[in-house]
């Protein structure tokens, strides 16, 4: 993929979502109703929406090839993401869901701005385990509405577009503007603390 003239610019709007986030939990009244919001719906939570773009970051980042590097963390994400969702709308309970959130901000911004690799199923195991976090909130939010299985699929095609995009950018920034993606996971990881800070 070629650089060009607008991925720098894309790549420091990224760096600023964190700075004008909501919390995770209610941002949009716990409203849902079918795919299109479901869609919308990470795009609302900052939280989500950075964790979303700065596993496919990593991914771009530190892949030694394109395929199938760049989609194990990706893919543990999203599975995992699914099956804490379809667990939080069984009415699972998890302790310190908000926490932990907070802490896979922390640590993925931090994977991001050190541009650490992992072995590929260690990525996509420890980007699970934050996921089943975010899947956990959002069933419980999803939890007696009758939309909830069109709504997830809206949000579960969300994920995979916030991946995407954060490839793409990852992929267009391998070899110039590498400081970008680290201002990038900088921000993150300082978003998870402030949301941690909050949570104590």
């Amino acid at each position: 993929m070629r650089l060009t003239r607008t991925t720098p610019i894309l790549a420091l709007l990224l760096a600023a979502l964190p700075l004008v986030a909501n919390a995770h939990t209610g941002v949009d009244g716990a409203h849902h109703h079918g795919f299109i919001t479901g869609f919308l719906h990470p795009l609302t939570g900052v939280d989500h929406l950075a964790a979303m773009v700065a596993v496919g970051l990593w991914s771009a980042l530190t892949a030694r090839r394109a395929w199938p590097d760049l989609l194990w963390a990706p893919l543990g994400f999203a599975v995992m993401l699914l099956a804490g969702a379809m667990a939080g709308l069984g009415g699972v309970q998890l302790p310190a869901v908000e926490p932990m959130i907070a802490a896979s901000l922390l640590v993925l911004g931090l994977l991001v701005l050190t541009q650490r690799r992992l072995p590929a199923f260690a990525a996509a195991a420890l980007v699970g385990v934050f996921a089943v976090f975010h899947g956990i909130a959002h069933g419980q939010e999803l939890a007696g509405e009758s939309a909830a299985a069109m709504t997830l699929a809206g949000m579960l095609a969300a994920t995979v577009v916030l991946h995407g995009a954060g490839i793409a950018i990852g992929w267009s920034l391998r070899h110039s503007h590498r400081w970008l993606p680290r201002l990038a996971g900088a921000a993150v990881a300082l978003f998870g603390v402030a949301l941690l800070g909050g949570l104590a």
